[in-house]
């Protein structure tokens, strides 16, 4: 009985954790899993099986040869073509394009490469276009076992409890007409788009800071006087002297030697303020310049978010400092190097040389308009290589080729032909993905292994019994749908299986449909930016505000579960 008040002390800790602090969701599965390791729940092989489990290194595998499959050039020559007169025509066209690509692609990089795109259309603003785009990843990466890490993650832990997981094409009787479904009522309320024509202008507000040096002449003397009142784009928000904050600044406040001078505005033009002799700009003072400029957006999970950029030491980091921040709209206020980082943040940086060479910036970054990472391969590579995507994936869906040994095997290809390096792999192994996967099945097995699992069983039974297992269903999906738009898609799947599973044997029903139900509610992120990472690579780049995502994904969610929930019990019955 001890074993089992214990484990529940850790899964409550590990759920609280989650949803009330803004920890990483790695470290949290991470210190549960050692937790149970410490207090002898579970053992040392035990921890090692989970971190090997088929499914992890299938996910692992596809991760990693996924950097090969986005230098191919198909995504780019077909994006030229995606933006049509109509918004409806586009709309549709965005949704078709980036569905199948999410199909068998990593849904971020497909995003990545289409967001820059439609970005720079002239047809239509980029917030009409950049929404849809987020969505149809979403939708077109439920379609296959290999769409979305969260249909992968939901595999493991299927393969764990049952020894068998997920095929390749059992989503698509579901997942497709829900896509369609979600693409046509994208169509429909478009008008809910909003349509910042300003976008540019928007997503360039950033927050700038210059510090005023000893021998500056501008120490003395006014606002007024210095001409820092009417500078094209650029506007002093806030004067930071010492711990003080002078804000709003008064054009008859006097500047002082070491004041920081807080601007809002357009970051390609802090050229304006290098015609103040004595003023440096925060990146100038890190030890780089800001004429080699790159824009990024700050990705969740990130090892800088939560530290501010001073005690993140950004410049050794990446080889880049920070010209400018801008947040969701949000007025920012204090120094610039004080500001902790938060996913999302849209930064601009001054790059040095090594800043392409970094083998973390796929772990932090959307990196947003720069050449980093944007090699393309041959076309004669590109046909070889497409060519053995299609019959691995062919093989894999027919049983006759585990998918694991065809991805294996084809990650061994993109090392002989050159598609991707060791640096590569080290640059974007999936070891936060890794580490919440590993952990959660070592404290689902903890569950089992101590007997709460049973015990909960045996308490949940009188109470379900006789009720329509349809109802616990529809209770597993919300639940799901709740906390992926509360934490992360990946981690409200690793956290809902055990119990969606647990719940499914107490009723008596097959546990397939309640497998699959966490496996689409951890996918159905239309609400906030937060829940999944396309979502919050195109805040900052459309210029959206929390509400857009609501007012927009709000029919999309319900049109979606709805198709979902309807489809469910007629494709996996109880």
């Amino acid at each position: 009985m001890l074993d089992i008040s214990l484990i529940m002390l850790v899964v409550v800790w590990l759920v609280t954790s989650l949803l009330v602090t803004r920890w990483s969701a790695p470290w949290i599965f991470a210190s549960a899993m050692l937790a149970c390791l410490l207090m002898g729940l579970v053992d040392i092989d035990t921890v090692l099986s989970k971190a090997t489990n088929e499914g992890l290194v299938t996910l692992v595998l596809l991760m990693l040869v996924s950097v090969g499959f986005e230098r191919l050039p198909w995504l780019l020559m077909v994006s030229r073509r995606m933006v049509a007169p109509s918004l409806a025509g586009s709309i549709l066209r965005i949704s078709l394009v980036t569905a199948v690509f999410s199909a068998f692609v990593n849904n971020t990089a497909v995003v990545a490469t289409l967001a820059g795109v439609l970005k720079r259309s002239r047809l239509h603003a980029p917030s009409q276009l950049l929404l849809p785009l987020s969505y149809a990843a979403i939708l077109g990466g439920t379609l296959t076992l290999i769409g979305t890490s969260t249909n992968l993650i939901v595999s493991s832990f299927l393969q764990e409890a049952s020894g068998k997981g997920i095929a390749f094409f059992a989503f698509l009787p579901v997942a497709l007409p829900a896509a369609i479904g979600g693409i046509i009522f994208m169509m429909l309320f478009r008008h809910q788009l909003p349509q910042y024509e300003n976008t540019e202008l928007q997503i360039s507000e950033h927050l700038i800071e210059a510090t005023v040096l000893p021998e500056s002449k501008l120490v003395g003397r006014t606002i007024l006087e210095n001409g820092l009142r009417d500078l094209d784009d650029l506007f002093l928000v806030e004067i930071a002297r010492g711990e003080e904050m002078l804000s709003p600044v008064a054009p008859s406040q006097r500047i002082e030697a070491g004041d920081r001078l807080i601007f809002s505005g357009d970051v390609s033009r802090i050229g304006i303020l290098s015609n103040f002799p004595g003023l440096q700009l925060f990146a100038t003072e890190e030890g780089l310049l800001g004429d080699n400029m790159t824009e990024v957006v700050l990705l969740p999970n990130a090892a800088v978010a939560g530290q501010t950029i001073k005690e993140s030491s950004f410049r050794a980091r990446f080889d880049a400092a920070v010209v400018g921040l801008r947040r969701d709209g949000a007025q920012l206020s204090g120094k610039l190097g004080g500001i902790t980082l938060q996913p999302g943040d849209y930064l601009a940086l001054a790059v040095g040389p090594d800043f392409a060479q970094r083998m973390n910036l796929g772990r932090n970054f959307l990196v947003v308009n720069s050449e980093v990472d944007t090699s393309r391969l041959p076309l004669s590579v590109s046909i070889f290589i497409t060519a053995s995507v299609v019959a691995i994936v062919t093989l894999a869906a027919m049983g006759i080729l585990a998918l694991v040994t065809g991805l294996a095997f084809l990650l061994a290809i993109f090392m002989v032909l050159g598609v991707i390096n060791g640096a590569d792999l080290r640059r974007r192994f999936p070891f936060e993905m890794w580490l919440i996967i590993a952990s959660a099945l070592t404290v689902a097995q903890g569950l089992q292994d101590t007997g709460a699992v049973a015990l909960a069983a045996a308490w949940v039974s009188p109470l379900i019994a006789g009720l329509d297992p349809l109802w616990t269903l529809v209770a597993v999906y919300v639940l799901t749908v709740l906390l992926t738009e509360l934490m992360t898609n990946n981690a409200a799947a690793a956290l809902m299986f055990p119990l969606a599973w647990t719940l499914a044997l107490s009723s008596g029903a097959d546990p397939m449909p309640f497998v699959m139900a966490i496996a689409f509610g951890a996918s159905a992120s239309f609400l906030t930016p937060f829940g999944y990472t396309t979502n919050l690579m195109v805040q900052n780049l459309g210029g959206y505000q929390r509400a857009d995502y609501l007012r927009f994904g709000l029919p999309i969610t319900l049109v979606y579960s709805t198709v979902v929930l309807l489809l469910l019990p007629r494709v996996f019955p109880f």
